[in-house]
């Protein structure tokens, strides 16, 4: 039996949650579970080099489908010898189907049982994205891990929509399982929506689980439900989630969302969090948010957290970082986003020591409580 291009190997179970250490093999590399993806949604991670991601210890990122096939297009990228080449990136990539402009660009596009008709966001002329169309573009950008095609639909829809979506849904992953042509190297992964309604999202885990995903990915969270919302939803889904399958968050980044997925048992998350408050002068912190262009700053000539050990905080004080930005120099954003991005990667890294020691809920306690967030909510096990 031929062994699938990716493939999961579960580690550890913690004693007291659902939080499990793994890890996701894969055509370029072997990474530990729970992890962080960084977002480099036009083959870059904005501001910051492979070299740069590499350092600072990010195994896997992801790119858009949807946005690298207006530009540069998918042939081009093919012809580079696909994404890793062309971006100069020797880890995993990752990239979605084009599936969350379905929810994004809302008021340009028109869904169809065949696809989604949309309007070009940078030129306005029409294009059309099918589960066939989104693979065969997956297939020729080479990422390790791809994405079906799928409808995001918004958490508050009512019902009777969000039914007939996540059944034209299971649709499209069966259409996208026929039209994947490079299932050796390549990794198809099944997309689980439901919005907020129970019913539907049990119904249509076990739909997709049918399908047999060599993983399976969370939708249609993170998109303007509270934090509560999506907990209460992770805690009644993930259990219907194949045990030995990798599963995947789409699009929480931010530290709470990745210590309570964590909990829940999610390996996978990826988040334009980072980086993109970052280029607002916001960075993360082990005491929570800081706006270092705040004025309070000016003359402070500490590091941006002084628990960390990122090429920021050792070679450059908030001072100098709030310099750059009141001076709109460029190198103040690289730095915050180096700042971040690391900061989220070595909170994973402190995740799966946690779990390792059966002791991930007093880290959330002592992390909520130094960061700011609500302790209230903790989860009960």
């Amino acid at each position: 039996m031929t062994q699938a291009a990716v493939h999961y190997e579960l580690i550890k179970e913690e004693k007291h949650t659902g939080a499990r250490l793994g890890k996701l093999h894969t055509p370029h590399g072997t990474f530990d579970t729970p992890i962080y993806m960084p977002v480099g949604t036009l083959a870059t991670v904005k501001g910051l080099s492979p070299e740069e991601l590499k350092d600072m210890g990010a195994e896997i990122v992801l790119s858009n489908t949807y946005h690298l096939w207006l530009r540069p297009g998918e042939d081009i990228v093919e012809e580079a010898g696909g994404l890793h080449k062309f971006m100069n990136w020797d880890r995993g990539i990752l990239t979605d189907s084009g599936g969350f402009q379905v929810f994004s660009l809302s008021d340009r596009r028109r869904i169809e049982e065949e696809g989604v008709h949309f309007r070009n966001h940078i030129s306005g002329e029409p294009l059309f994205l099918s589960p066939e169309k989104a693979i065969d573009i997956e297939n020729k950008l080479g990422a390790d891990i791809i994405m079906s095609f799928d409808e995001c639909p918004d958490f508050h829809h009512t019902y009777d929509y969000v039914k007939q979506s996540v059944e034209r849904t299971a649709r499209w992953a069966e259409r996208g399982l026929k039209a994947h042509k490079k299932p050796d190297t390549q990794a198809l992964f099944g997309i689980m929506q439901g919005a907020g309604y129970k019913d539907l999202r049990i119904w249509h885990a076990r739909e997709m689980a049918q399908m047999d995903f060599p993983g399976y990915s969370i939708g249609g969270l993170s998109v303007g439900e509270t934090k509560e919302e999506m907990n209460q939803v992770l805690d009644y889904l993930t259990p219907e989630m194949p045990k030995y399958k990798p599963r995947y968050l789409m699009g929480v980044g931010s530290p709470d969302a990745l210590i309570d997925g964590a909990i829940r048992g999610v390996d996978m998350f990826d988040c334009v969090l980072a980086t993109r408050i970052a280029r607002n002068g916001t960075c993360m912190t082990t005491n929570g948010r800081l706006v270092v262009k705040n004025a309070k700053y000016a003359r402070d000539f500490t590091p941006i957290d002084s628990h960390c050990d990122c090429y920021t905080c050792k070679n450059y004080t908030r001072a100098y970082v709030r310099h750059l930005f009141k001076a709109d120099e460029l190198f103040g954003m690289r730095l915050a986003s180096i700042h971040n991005v690391h900061f989220l990667l070595k909170l994973m890294k402190d995740i799966r020591e946690n779990i390792m020691n059966d002791s991930l809920l007093e880290f959330r306690e002592d992390f909520f409580e130094r960061y700011g967030y609500n302790k209230a909510n903790a989860p009960q096990f």
